[in-house]
Order: C-alpha cells, then sequence, then structure tokens
C-alpha cells in the first residue's frame, strides 16, 4: 500500500468516528467560517457531502438563499462537469445525488473541493480518481477544500496534483498563497 493509500484509509476511519455533537458543531464552524471568507463572492461550484465528509448542504442552502449562482458536480465517464444546483438531482456513480440538467463551462469564482487529507504545502488526497485535479487543470478560481483539523497529514504531492488555496476546518482558514492559479 503507497504512503497516500495508507493515509486514505487512516482518515476514512477517523472520520467515521467523529460523529455526533462534536461533528455537528465542527461542521457548524466550518459552514460560519466559510461564509464569512467567501460569501462575497457571487460563484460557487461545490461538491455535494455524503458519508463522513464534512457537510455542505448547510453552505449550499446559505448560498442559494443569498440569490449566488451555486453548481454541483457531476459525474460523466471518468470526468466531474459542473451543472446548476436544482431541486431536481439524481444520484449519481458513486451514490452522490447530482443536478440534471446541461454542464456550466463559465467562470466560477470558488470551487469548493472534498478530501481524506490536506498538507502543509495546500496539497490534498481525494479518492484516488483524479477527476477534480482534471476538472482543475486551465481553470482560474479560488480552490477551497473544506474538512476537519485532524485531516492535515504530512505527505509528498505527485506532479499531476493542484493545490488548495485555502483549506477550512472548524478551527479557521489556512491559506496558501496560489490564489486561484
Amino acid at each position: 500500500m503507497s504512503g497516500k493509500e495508507e493515509i486514505r484509509e487512516k482518515l476514512k476511519i477517523k472520520r467515521r468516528y467523529f460523529y455526533g455533537v462534536r461533528r455537528e458543531v465542527a461542521d457548524g464552524c466550518i459552514k460560519d467560517n466559510f461564509l464569512a471568507a467567501f460569501s462575497s463572492c457571487d460563484s460557487f461550484f461545490i461538491y455535494n457531502s455524503f458519508s463522513t465528509e464534512a457537510d455542505t448542504s448547510a453552505i449550499i442552502n446559505a448560498l442559494v438563499s443569498a440569490g449566488k449562482k451555486v453548481f454541483l458536480p457531476r459525474t460523466e465517464g471518468e470526468n466531474i462537469v459542473a451543472a446548476a444546483y436544482s431541486e431536481h438531482m439524481k444520484k449519481g456513480a458513486f451514490g452522490i445525488f447530482e443536478p440534471l440538467g446541461a454542464p456550466y463551462v463559465g467562470q466560477i469564482d470558488v470551487t469548493v473541493l472534498p478530501l481524506l487529507a490536506v498538507n502543509n504545502d495546500g496539497f490534498r488526497i481525494g479518492y484516488g480518481k483524479g477527476c477534480y485535479d482534471k476538472f482543475l487543470k486551465d481553470r482560474h478560481t479560488l480552490k477551497v477544500g473544506l474538512g476537519y483539523s485532524f485531516q492535515i497529514e504530512k505527505f509528498s504531492a505527485d506532479a499531476w496534483d493542484v493545490p488548495l488555496d485555502f483549506f477550512v476546518c472548524e478551527k479557521g482558514i489556512y491559506t496558501y498563497g496560489n490564489d486561484g492559479q
């Protein structure tokens, strides 16, 4: 098992045992930290959380209520595309609810990414498919990871990894200085 695979497995277990009131409080802090930092932006591409991921539902609801343009990922083969948030969703390839409708190809101010781990340089470990790295290639958007403070790990990035600009957790916001490039 590679170093990244070991970290993936370890963090999946840690997240599984992080539940109840502690998790609810942490998710509330993540939402508050995220909205305080990014609510002035107009458009958001944000993952639809499932299982033990940091919850995005309250963030999505707040952005939609504020009249922001909100897009969620939809799986198309080996890739993901952005599609406008809607009440009409279907279960996608990984059992996650995805929006229907045409893919959006315009500018997106903030892209919010799921992660299993993040390092001190802003590189993330996802689920290993590379979907978000491919999606982010040649896009100018602020890349924001959401997660819990215990997901900060030491690991080396691969050449194809795209670094985050920010990591938002219950303890605050980590800035990496990559500025959407």
